[in-house]
């Protein structure tokens, strides 16, 4: 990875245009940057994330963070070098739509919204789950599944409300804020991986029913969705999504994308060994799929009672507040950029786009925001009947960036890139393929959820369409976006077929893809669209128009 300092994207516009002062305000500093991304990456993920991957892994769940952080490592750095080329709020929704235009923009978009959307619900989710260990009468458990009950959810409504009206003030504040909560969620993981470190013991490793690899490679590949390993580590492209308000994000943002997943990657390493290694044998005397002590729910907190740490466990009873509740308020934050991105770009009524005159904040899109997060937590009643879905989602999400690097590379070439991936040309097929591997890996009983729920979006968009007062309608591309349908029809397809959670021996006489071979075809599949959507990207000059558009926007987007 090298430097360079070339043009600033200022200078693809009109030399009238000004876009130092667009319609968001320009507040966040570089290490208020990294905090948003560190905080948000360190969510709920990490109070759950090490006994769900124990739990399918068993201590192979090590080799399993070890994959994760190198699949998430590759997004990381194709986000960093498009973050620092555009700073723009919710970039993830709009790199594609430079790069194929409306059809292509929209679905990755729509995905990226899905993914922050549904985080909200699944951040208070977590709250509640961990807290029934003192309040048992927010949860309830059937089969093994917990949900909350009808009292848990007023309660979840209630912190979606605080979210949301803390939203209101600015980013500024809640820059501010997040960054002293950051500070404590960091102290309060090295405290837990020190104090549970005093407890070790390593024939947990070797010595416990089925070794270190009780449920096989298949276990260790299975852990990164529903283990909830993935989930845990995704958050670092939030310093992409509110690029729009950064002071110096040509900067800043490549340093906060990389940086915060290199912090939290060996956090969340440490706590995964410290977790398994702080077991009793008795407490896997019946496998690893069926660990079980008191306080389960609240696995750290219950590990440490019983470990005779009591004060670490009230420490971090406060922090499953903290850490879920502020990745909560954040993940408002940046999904309400993400919809006022996308009516931007002219997918979604303009409305979403208006900011209040004083604070600066897109103050319809915090509202519907505030309004689909209440709704997610129906289908949804549980953390882990969510975490699935929303891997899955963020996957998705993902997919645009791989594939605008390998077009803007080639259209242009001479356009600024404060951070410049080396071998950037030959990373973006590779990182296309680890996202479409995320998704497949997600099993189809989560993902044809997902799929679903992207047709919804496309029947909101044209109904958008339909009903939009706007001069001219944007073009969908279907040229330029003639290889996102088949994509998704063929990932369905195979996720059907595949070795995860799949009803293919019972339907249609179709049978599971061998292990192994699935990775191979899922991954053929994957270059064939890469290389489709290269061959049909825009044009230079395309490229150029729809950048000038949105700076264009932004800049009269407070008017």
């Amino acid at each position: 990875m090298d430097q360079e300092v070339a043009m600033t994207a200022k200078d693809l516009l009109p030399a009238e245009s000004d876009v130092s002062d667009p319609g968001l305000r320009r507040h966040i500093s570089g290490i208020q940057l990294l905090w948003i991304s560190v905080g948000s990456i360190i969510g709920s993920g990490w109070l759950f994330g090490a006994l769900f991957a124990a739990q399918v892994a068993g201590p192979s769940a090590v080799l399993t963070w070890i994959i994760g952080t190198a699949a998430v490592a590759v997004l990381a750095l194709v986000h960093a070098e498009l973050g620092g080329m555009f700073a723009v709020s919710g970039g993830t929704a709009r790199f594609p739509h430079y790069a194929f235009g409306n059809l292509a923009g929209f679905t990755m978009g729509w995905a990226t919204w899905l993914a922050g959307v549904t985080t909200v619900p699944i951040e208070v989710e977590a709250m509640l789950q961990y807290s029934s260990n003192y309040l048992p009468w927010l949860t309830h458990t059937d089969n093994g599944t917990v949900s909350l009950t009808l009292p848990g959810t007023g309660v979840a409504v209630l912190l979606i409300i605080l979210f949301t009206l803390l939203n209101l003030y600015g980013i500024r504040k809640i820059s501010k804020l997040n960054g002293a909560i950051t500070i404590w969620k960091i102290a309060t993981l090295v405290l837990t991986i020190v104090a549970l470190s005093t407890r070790f013991h390593f024939d947990n490793f070797h010595m416990a029913e089925g070794g270190f690899f009780p449920s096989g490679v298949h276990g260790v590949i299975a852990a990164l969705s529903t283990g909830g390993v993935i989930f845990t580590l995704v958050g670092f492209e939030q310093a992409v999504q509110v690029g729009g308000e950064s002071k110096n994000p040509g900067r800043d943002i490549p340093r906060a994308v990389m940086g915060s997943l290199f912090i939290t990657a060996a956090l969340y390493m440490g706590l995964q060994i410290v977790f398994i290694g702080a077991l009793s044998p008795a407490q896997l005397s019946h496998g690893w799929a069926h660990i079980s002590f008191d306080g389960i729910f609240g696995p750290f907190a219950g590990l440490a009672t019983l470990l005779g740490f009591t004060w670490l466990a009230w420490i971090l009873y406060a922090d499953a507040i903290v850490s879920p509740g502020s990745n909560g308020l954040i993940y408002v934050t940046t999904t309400s950029r993400l919809g006022y991105g996308m009516s931007q770009n002219g997918y979604v009524g303009s409305t979403l786009s208006k900011l209040h005159p004083r604070t600066g904040v897109p103050v319809y899109s915090v509202a519907c925001t505030f309004v689909v997060s209440l709704i997610c937590l129906l289908p949804f009643p549980g953390w882990q009947t969510l975490v699935v879905f929303i891997t899955s989602s963020f996957a998705l999400m993902y997919a645009g960036g791989p594939l605008a690097l390998g077009a803007l590379r080639r259209e242009l070439p001479d356009h600024a890139r404060p951070f410049r991936l080396r071998l950037g040309n030959l990373l973006a097929p590779f990182a296309f393929v680890v996202v479409n591997l995320l998704v497949y890996w997600g099993g189809w009983e989560a993902n044809w959820k997902v799929f679903c729920a992207v047709c919804v979006g496309y029947a909101l968009l044209t109904v958008s369409r339909a009903t939009s007062r706007r001069p001219e309608r944007p073009k969908l591309g279907f040229k330029s976006g003639s290889w996102v349908l088949p994509w998704l029809a063929g990932l369905a397809a195979l996720c059907y077929v595949g070795q995860y959670n799949s009803p293919a021996h019972l339907v249609f006489g179709l049978a599971h893809i061998p292990f192994w071979w699935d990775i191979a075809v899922v991954s053929g599949w994957s270059l064939v669209i890469y290389y489709w959507a290269m061959a049909v990207r825009l044009p230079a000059d395309e490229v150029r128009k729809l950048v000038n558009e949105v700076f264009d926007g932004e800049a009269t987007a407070q008017s």
